[in-house]
């Protein structure tokens, strides 16, 4: 584009007061005019060009689960929202057993659960007390497998918090709960999420299924109290060489126990005679022992 400078030159006569052409007046006048069409013009044209090519759009998420845990090793009590969009994409496709295969690979990062993590806030708690929140949202035919298979809830839980560490440096305990009556902690707000993947080159190389290769944990499992009605079921696992909870991955069924220990370390999947109450388990990892103890609660035997 060329730009033309116009200069305007007013003349004075020698014998009367100082006088301006009328037209010159005019053509000033157009020209401002003109420039400020322009400028409008070019505002417009900038703002519709950084919309069709802008890599990110706002959505507002839909309520899913609220997790409790805490920081350490502080204790501060955080709650992490995690949401659903179907505008969120989905996860590659993965059974329940391709699931275990992966917790117990030497690289279980190399499967990812796209996710859009807020920015933490400040809420207030059942008891009144502050508290830190932060929402997470996942796809939301993803989040409904999620809900169906208590395996793969514990797993986006898992995903979610190393997600929610690694972005502010943070340390979440594992000893998280879900909350069954709440949902949401706090009110739901709108997210921007990209709309553009960034291009990724992967390698696949022909892997054989990990949990062959993992030991079968040793471990008992005792009932309390040793005579008359059996109040709990207590398992203690034998965890040698786990340096911490951090790398354990815990699925309590009705009837059913399976513990996966990364990478490749430990595989325990077991049935027992009770039905326990698996809302109320409560499990406990002594890092100088390293043994697992989980005691969970029977409902009938």
């Amino acid at each position: 584009m060329r730009t033309v400078c116009l200069s305007i030159h007013i003349f004075c006569s020698r014998t009367g007061p100082k006088m301006t052409d009328s037209s010159l007046l005019n053509t000033e006048l157009e020209l401002e005019e003109q420039e400020e069409l322009y400028q409008q013009l070019l505002l417009q044209t900038m703002g519709k060009l950084q919309t069709e090519t802008s890599d990110s759009k706002s959505i507002r998420p839909q309520p899913g689960m609220c997790v409790k845990t805490f920081t350490e090793p502080g204790k501060e009590k955080v709650f992490i929202n995690i949401c659903q969009s179907s505008s969120v994409p989905p996860p590659p496709e993965l059974s329940r057993e391709e699931l275990v295969d992966l917790l117990q690979s030497e690289d279980p990062s190399g499967y990812r659960v796209p996710m859009s993590l807020g920015e933490p806030h400040t809420e207030v708690d059942n008891s009144s007390q502050s508290c830190t929140a932060y929402d997470v949202v996942i796809n939301q035919d993803f989040f409904q497998k999620c809900q169906e298979d208590a395996l793969f809830q514990q797993f986006v839980i898992l995903v979610s918090a190393e997600g929610l560490e690694n972005k502010y440096k943070l340390e979440l305990s594992r000893d998280w709960k879900v909350l069954k009556n709440r949902k949401f902690l706090g009110s739901v707000s709108e997210q921007n999420i990209r709309t553009k993947s960034r291009p990724t080159i992967q390698v696949l190389q022909p892997q054989e299924s990990s949990t062959a290769s993992c030991k079968r944990p040793k471990f008992r499992l005792l009932v309390e109290p040793p005579t008359g009605r059996p109040e709990n079921l207590v398992a203690e696992i034998h965890l040698p060489g786990v340096p911490s909870s951090r790398s354990l991955l815990l699925d309590v069924g009705e009837d059913r126990l399976v513990l996966a220990a990364r990478p490749s370390l430990f595989h325990l999947d077991v049935f027992h005679p009770f039905l326990v109450d698996q809302d109320n388990t409560a499990a406990q990892f002594n890092n100088q022992t390293q043994i697992l103890t989980v005691t969970m609660p029977v409902v009938s035997s």
